[in-house]
């Protein structure tokens, strides 16, 4: 397929699944429970961290935070204390239990306290085409204060070869102007152009299909190789095609 039939099609898959209904069977029906900007990334962020596995699981994990953080996740995390993390009610999904999300809550209110929120600590180290660096930056400045090791493979390092599929999508939800109401796009500081798609196994199969990926793993070296193709097809909103692949791997079957 050429350059320019490739691009219809994509574009095609794009309408198709960057839709309204998309939200009804994603984990971003999370945080678009919310409406303030610090409840929809908090409540985003912390789904995007246990976004692994069965989607109908990941959903339900994520109204267990909801539900556990009363529907109010900015207040919740900055009411959050040491000795609240000890009384926290059972959470866990898959690896992540009690004692990493205790540390995930200390974290984000120390970056909303001391770092002017997690928009402003990802603006600050990001690349003008990337936003992997900033996303190394941001891993060391959540692990700032003393914390449990096992918490931190709950945050992916791309410079450490990581895909970190997890991590880029909830940038794509904080970043990308969407116009058709998925994603959220309320970090202004951060352009679409600079973000990367959320490679899994899904979008990685489709995509080596349709030989925009040759690299047979998916780590950060395969993130990058994807990055430049989707570039080509639209260099300032690349990432729209995470909709298409994703699409056509898990609806589509391709």
């Amino acid at each position: 397929m050429d350059k320019i039939l490739l691009k219809e099609f994509l574009d095609e898959k794009v309408a198709l699944y960057n839709q309204p209904k998309f939200i009804e069977s994603d984990p971003i029906q999370i945080p678009h429970a919310f409406s303030q900007k610090e409840d929809i990334e908090i409540a985003a962020f912390l789904v995007a961290t246990i976004a692994w596995g069965n989607r109908k699981s990941i959903i339900n994990s994520g109204k267990r935070l909801k539900d556990l953080m009363g529907n109010s996740p900015f207040d919740y995390v900055m009411d959050f204390s040491k000795e609240k993390a000890r009384d926290l009610p059972h959470f866990a999904h898959r690896t992540f239990n009690n004692v990493d999300l205790g540390y995930f809550f200390i974290a984000l209110k120390n970056i909303y306290q001391n770092h002017s929120g997690m928009e402003a600590v990802f603006a600050k180290y990001a690349e003008e085409d990337s936003l992997q660096p900033a996303i190394h930056r941001f891993k060391q400045t959540f692990f700032s204060n003393p914390h449990p090791s096992r918490t931190q493979k709950h945050i992916s390092d791309p410079l450490k070869n990581s895909a970190a599929k997890r991590i880029n999508m909830f940038l794509r939800w904080m970043v990308r102007k969407d116009t058709q109401g998925v994603d959220f796009g309320i970090w202004n500081t951060l352009s679409p152009a600079q973000l990367s798609c959320p490679l899994d196994i899904h979008s990685g199969n489709v995509a080596r299909k349709l030989g925009l990926l040759t690299r047979k793993q998916n780590d950060a070296k395969a993130v990058l190789e994807l990055d430049l193709a989707l570039r080509k097809l639209d260099p300032k909103d690349p990432v729209k095609y995470d909709f298409a692949l994703f699409g056509l791997g898990v609806f589509e079957g391709f």
